[in-house]
């Protein structure tokens, strides 16, 4: 195990660029799959939505399954290979990241805080009921309006420390299970992304994807980093991000193709 994270630490921005690449060819491949299905619901002269319903309750139901299984892990109170990994991961990292690296991840940090976030939903919101997309709007106040208390409930019931930070670039208290920067970015980037899609040409769809996914992985992955999180904590923070946004997504496209009949 010690060797394993010895690795991963020395070789941590590397994984990291390598993880974020590997996103960014899925979400690619997404929005590939994506614009055919759309082709053909306007060729068979239906209303294209984002993705079949039964895609997305089979990733919905695979991301609960993975959250369940890492609560469980972390949450039995025994020093399973999880916490293990987790601790000795952090540790390593903590001795081996340079003080200028941490500096410069602290700043992209700040993208996935409440601060930004909530601003940034504040505006967004008014934008949409400015341009009466009434229905939209409601969706959005309701997706967003859910990252806190969700968050705040499972850290509550969990109640999992937080790694030792001391380099003083990010300071951060509070549970540490799961990473509210995680899922928090995961519901925000991952709706203003369907709302863009929503309202932008198709043309524009592409770079939407592609700056959603960079964001969502730099903010993630940058917690862990600053061994604010644990691993899990931003693997779980993405997983039920991921079924709260396709949740709401799902709502929003009901609204939509009722309205469109």
């Amino acid at each position: 195990m010690a060797l394993t994270t010895d690795w991963i630490a020395a070789h941590a921005l590397s994984l990291w660029t390598a993880l974020l690449l590997l996103a960014l060819l899925a979400g690619d491949l997404a929005w590939r799959r994506s614009a055919r299905l759309r082709v053909a619901a306007l060729a068979g002269r239906r209303q294209p939505g984002v993705m079949r319903w039964t895609t997305g309750i089979a990733l919905a139901t695979l991301m609960l399954i993975l959250f369940g299984g890492i609560a469980f892990a972390i949450g039995t109170g025994s020093p399973g290979s999880v916490a293990n990994f987790d601790a000795s991961l952090a540790e390593q990292l903590r001795m081996q990241m340079p003080p200028l690296v941490l500096q410069i991840i602290a700043m992209l940090t700040q993208l996935g805080g409440t601060p930004w976030v909530a601003t940034a939903a504040t505006l967004v919101l008014l934008c949409l009921l400015l341009c009466r997309e009434w229905a939209l709007a409601g969706v959005w106040a309701f997706a967003e309006l859910g990252i806190m208390p969700l968050t705040s409930g499972i850290k509550a019931l969990i109640e999992r420390p937080r790694p030792l930070h001391n380099h003083g670039f990010v300071t951060e208290s509070g549970w540490s299970f799961p990473s509210g920067h995680a899922l928090g970015s995961m519901v925000f980037y991952g709706m203003l992304a369907y709302v863009l899609l929503r309202l932008l040409p198709t043309r524009w769809h592409r770079a939407v994807i592609f700056t959603t996914v960079l964001l969502v992985g730099l903010i993630g992955i940058s917690r862990v980093l600053l061994q604010v999180h644990y691993l899990s904590d931003v693997v779980a923070g993405y997983a039920f991000g991921l079924v709260w946004l396709l949740l709401c997504i799902s709502i929003a496209e009901w609204l939509r193709l009722r309205t469109a009949h």
